[in-house]
């Protein structure tokens, strides 16, 4: 699948407007933005709801390594992810949400190009996420961005129904892309 990101340092893809004719473009979240990270999660069921401290958090602390999609002045796209202090090569990818209009466009995959060509994720090797067997959407997204960066994709259980979650949520398997390389990195 081609990309039509751009690359510019705005944040700007081309060609991908909901046909209002509004660009796309990419930042870092802000403090302000966490009441509309939290109203756009809720809006993406079955994605796990944080508390609104949470998304608070991570749209401050965590900024550099979570991103934005805005159209037409709304965030209509979010990528909350970190990297692991005791695994710095690694960025954990914790969620993504699109809005019902924003579907379709290859968004979560663009978001994600953006987050591993940020200076903050420099040194990072494998993109790590987990999923549950059901979510083919989330599974397809990440093999696209496998593919885009000539990376393999291997999966393994990580949290199991039973063991980790008491039976309450199904079993969530880690999804590891690996390696990303530099040169990938500029395809965006």
């Amino acid at each position: 699948m081609e990309n039509p990101a751009t690359g510019a340092s705005n944040g700007e893809i081309a060609d991908s407007s909901a046909g209002d004719g509004d660009p796309l473009s990419f930042r870092c979240p802000t403090a302000e933005d966490g009441p509309a990270v939290t109203a756009l999660i809720a809006a993406c069921p079955p994605l796990d709801r944080n508390s609104a401290y949470c998304n608070l958090l991570q749209c401050s602390d965590f900024a550099e390594t979570c991103v934005v999609a805005e159209q037409g002045g709304s965030i209509v796209g979010w990528i909350s992810g970190y990297r692991p202090p005791e695994r710095r090569h690694e960025f954990f990818v914790w969620q993504v949400a699109v809005s019902a209009a924003a579907r379709g466009q290859g968004l979560g995959g663009h978001m994600l190009d953006e987050l591993i060509a940020r200076p903050a994720s420099a040194g990072v090797t494998d993109l790590i996420t987990t999923v549950t067997a059901d979510n083919q959407p989330s599974r397809a997204m990440f093999a696209g961005f496998a593919r885009r960066h000539g990376a393999e994709l291997t999966e393994e259980p990580r949290f199991e129904e039973e063991a980790h979650f008491a039976g309450a949520h199904a079993t969530e398997y880690q999804l590891r892309i690996s390696p990303i390389n530099s040169a990938s990195r500029t395809t965006r």
